[in-house]
C-alpha cells in the first residue's frame, strides 16, 4: 500500500468512526432534523450576511440545492430572509429564535465530541499538529482549486 492509500484509508476510517460515535446522538437531539438541514441552519448561524451563493458554496452544492433548503427552512419558521440597505436585491438569512435553537443543541454536542476527544489532542506535540494541520490545508487548497476548475 502506498503511503497515499494508506492516509486515504486511514482518513475515511477516522471519519467513519467520528460519524458512528456522533450519529445516534445527532439523531437523538435533533431528530425532527435532516442532517442537511442542520449543517444549513450551523453554517448561517455560523456566519454573518449569508446568501443563497455563500451556502452552495460551502455546502458544494448547486444555488438551485441550496434555494430551496433556505425555502424549506424559511417555510419551517427556522431562518428569516432579510435585505441590507445598501443592497435590495440580494437576499440574506438569520436564524429565528427556534432556528438558533437548534444551532445551539447541534453546537453543544460538537463541543461535547471535542470534550470526548480532547485527551488525543492534549497527547499531541505542537510540532506534530502543526505539520499535520500544514498538510490538510494544503491538500484543501488543492481540492478547493479542482472543484473551481468544474
Amino acid at each position: 500500500m502506498t503511503a497515499q492509500q494508506e492516509f486515504m484509508t486511514s482518513l475515511d476510517g477516522l471519519l467513519s468512526k467520528l460519524k458512528f460515535l456522533s450519529q445516534a446522538q445527532m439523531t437523538a437531539a435533533l431528530s425532527d432534523f435532516k442532517p442537511a438541514e442542520v449543517h444549513t441552519l450551523a453554517f448561517i448561524g455560523s456566519h454573518d450576511g449569508v446568501n443563497v451563493t455563500a451556502i452552495a458554496t460551502a455546502r458544494l452544492e448547486t444555488r438551485s440545492a441550496a434555494s430551496k433548503m433556505t425555502r424549506r427552512l424559511a417555510a419551517r419558521g427556522l431562518i428569516s430572509r432579510y435585505k441590507k440597505s445598501d443592497n435590495k436585491k440580494e437576499v440574506y438569512f438569520k436564524l429565528t429564535p427556534p432556528g438558533q435553537a437548534v444551532f445551539d443543541v447541534h453546537a453543544a454536542l460538537d463541543r461535547k465530541f471535542a470534550e470526548r476527544d480532547a485527551s488525543v489532542f492534549a497527547q499531541t506535540s505542537p510540532d506534530e499538529m502543526a505539520t499535520v494541520l500544514a498538510f490538510l490545508q494544503r491538500y484543501n487548497r488543492y481540492l478547493d482549486d479542482e472543484i473551481s476548475k468544474r
